[in-house]
């Protein structure tokens, strides 16, 4: 009994002790520095040992509420690969008279010498700010004496002006997170929606206490009889605490096929919902995703541009002179706006300068220029609307705040649906968005005010069709010709990634990536007629792609056409994986085999389907003498699937490589 008690003991005593460990800057043991491996993640370059911060208000007499967010930060280095960690950027609004600024303290780096711990200030030119465009500016920190092994700590306090804009606290990084714990505390005149996400949920509580406002008034009737009275009083209201605490967050590894890793990533933020202050009326923001869209078409930077037209009538009465039908003027005034207004780079669905200086200036942000192009249309008698638009570096429109869209793009409504455009993008055509638009949803605005959700994942397929002919030679070369063609988002593909390159280089490339084949002949058709596929024709020659051994020879009759490696070699998929738009290629192969030999085994013909209209595959293979015919159809239906279609998906993807790749085999008479 007492050997029981004494262990009961122990163990209330550990359990104790545990949950008192109190994460604090300047308290670094040996063993942390010890330390050599992240204890969860052998692969871990760095680890946050603890990340810690709090959102807060101050009153400051005259100016109002200022938000505050302080935040403690330990890492650990691990690797060399993680010194970038020991460097940290925080963003800061700049325009105007902005009062936002950012204040780091007590950095420090702590090292292992000889045994003893070694400590390192930040000093004063490793700390600098940068400017990023026009709005923003950043604080930055760069740690110094940062080896393998290293700790470093730092604080940093963000003061600002603007409630309606709260940083997001992140429990999940990109490296493991052992500690991180969070805390919002709001005065009862504001409310937030909180907004959580992510597969790693913290533990919560919630409390209140009171704090106290002094004000400070002066009786100015009497300043000039020198006699100036100061009268104070006291005013005292409640605050809402919102606490979270999570330990042992694994790292958020970028996965192959992932739309934004980010939509993923466990954290919380805050949208601004009313406002209240005493014996005054509440001024409350929008709380569904009507609202949301009303409240952005109303902005100065918004609806009104939407409205503007005389800077371009003439033009557009010019550009639709005997143009007949819909489709005609709507290809030409999406081409006319990218010809005459580039994009400057920025997103935003807020015009900057306004479409007037945009059109004059002829470059434009996002906003400007969709907004323009609306605009337009709907000047030649095409019922267009604007589409707001959350891009996939800004994540999925979750949830119905201001922020979850930072873009615009516009609609064209007809009769079976909507024609989806975007003239930020050189290469865009009637419902061909680039790919950054691609993100799940948009919302549509129509003029009478009432909006609806927009579907902005592709309807139309995009193809590519390839034809190739090979004939082999007894020495082991192939000569070959090839036609292929790319429509749709393949083709916008092609011309973003590969217009802008010489042809020697473009050669160079498409050479290289084919396992070495030499190429000639080469003829590119319809680069820039966006109405129709690219289409590539050349010869070329090849020797790396067939083996002769003894009297046979042995080809895989795909060549460097073959999907080689499986992209889904995991056991298991957390993440949805995303195609980004439905992909269908074709293969058309034709082999003469060369005199004096025959053919001792061919693959054989498989059909292969995933089910639930996400994938197919079918592989057809026949010959006559000394002619193979080879036809391969790959298909991907389903931009998006679902992770507990992972194994489905991934046996599919094996079996296509493993078939793509078997080889023919010759024999010699």
């Amino acid at each position: 009994m007492k050997k029981i008690n004494f262990l009961n003991i122990a163990l209330l005593f550990f359990v104790a002790t545990y949950s008192q460990v109190k994460y604090e800057l300047g308290k670094v043991t040996t063993a942390e520095l010890e330390e050599k491996i992240h204890p969860k993640d052998s692969s871990a370059v760095a680890a946050f040992l603890f990340n810690k911060g709090k959102t807060y208000f101050n009153y400051k007499q005259g100016d109002g509420f200022f938000v505050y967010t302080e935040v403690e930060v330990k890492i650990k280095i691990y690797k060399k690969e993680g010194y970038d960690w020991a460097n940290k950027s925080v963003a800061f609004y700049v325009e105007g008279n902005s009062d936002e600024s950012v204040t780091f303290s007590k950095a420090f780096t702590y090292n292992l010498v000889n045994g003893k711990i070694e400590k390192t200030k930040l000093k004063s030119e490793s700390e600098f700010v940068e400017k990023t465009n026009k709005y923003y500016s950043q604080k930055k920190i760069v740690m110094p004496n940062v080896k393998e092994g290293s700790i470093i700590e730092y604080m940093y306090l963000i003061k600002s002006p603007f409630i309606t804009n709260l940083p997001t606290w992140e429990f999940q990084k990109d490296i493991p997170v052992n500690h991180s714990e969070f805390s919002f505390n709001t005065p009862e005149y504001f409310t937030y929606k909180p907004i959580q996400k992510g597969f790693y949920n913290p533990e919560y509580k919630s409390g209140y206490h009171n704090e106290t406002i002094t004000f400070t008034n002066v009786d100015r009737s009497a300043i000039y009889s020198g006699s100036a009275s100061r009268t104070t009083q006291d005013v005292t209201f409640e605050v809402s605490e919102n606490n979270f605490v999570i330990d042992n967050v694994p790292a958020l590894v970028e996965e192959d096929f992932v739309n934004n890793i980010n939509n993923y990533r466990s954290l919380v933020s805050y949208e601004h919902v009313a406002t209240r202050y005493p014996n005054s009326t509440a001024t409350v923001n929008a709380l569904d995703w009507d609202g949301v869209v009303k409240t952005i078409y109303n902005y100065d930077n918004f609806g009104p541009e939407l409205a503007k037209s005389g800077y371009f009538e003439s033009d557009i009465k010019t550009l639709m002179a005997g143009l007949t039908t819909q489709e005609e003027k709507i290809v030409a005034i999406l081409n006319f706006v990218k010809s005459k207004v580039k994009w400057n780079g920025m997103n935003g669905y807020s015009c900057n300068e306004g479409v007037k200086n945009a059109y004059k200036t002829n470059t434009g942000n996002t906003a400007e220029i969709n907004l323009m192009l609306t605009a337009m249309l709907r000047y030649a008698g095409i019922s267009a609307n604007p589409v707001l638009v959350s891009t996939r570096a800004n994540g999925i429109a979750y949830f119905p705040i201001r922020t979850a869209f930072n873009y615009v793009i516009a609609a064209v409504e007809i009769q079976d649906g909507l024609i989806l455009l975007d003239a930020t993008e050189k290469y865009s055509y009637l419902n061909i968005l680039p790919v950054r638009d691609i993100n799940w949803f948009g919302r549509i605005i129509r003029e009478n005010g009432t909006s609806a959700e927009v579907d902005l994942m592709p309807k139309l397929v995009a193809k590519e069709a390839v034809n190739m002919s090979l004939v082999i030679n007894g020495d082991g070369t192939v000569q070959g010709k090839i036609k292929s063609q790319l429509s749709n988002h393949l083709a916008l593909s092609f011309r973003q990634s590969k217009l802008s390159l010489t042809k020697d280089a473009y050669l160079e490339n498409l050479e290289n990536k084919n396992n070495n084949i030499d190429i000639s002949e080469y003829v590119r058709e319809n680069e820039t007629d966006l109405s129709k596929p690219i289409v590539e024709n050349y010869t070329f020659s090849n020797s790396k792609d067939i083996d002769v051994i003894n009297d046979k020879i042995y080809i895989s009759p795909m060549l460097f056409l073959a999907t080689n490696k499986n992209p889904f070699t995991k056991e298991t998929r957390e993440y949805p994986i995303d195609f980004g738009y439905p992909v269908e290629s074709k293969y058309y192969i034709s082999i003469t085999i060369p005199e004096g030999y025959a053919v001792e085994s061919l693959p054989k013909a498989l059909s292969l389907s995933t089910g639930e209209n996400v994938g197919s595959f079918k592989y057809i293979i026949g010959n006559t003498d000394r002619n193979i015919q080879i036809v391969v159809s790959e298909s991907l239906m389903t931009p998006i699937v679902q992770s507990d279609f992972y194994p489905v998906l991934k046996d599919f993807f094996k079996q296509m490589v493993e078939k793509e790749n078997e080889k023919i085999i010759l024999k010699k008479l």
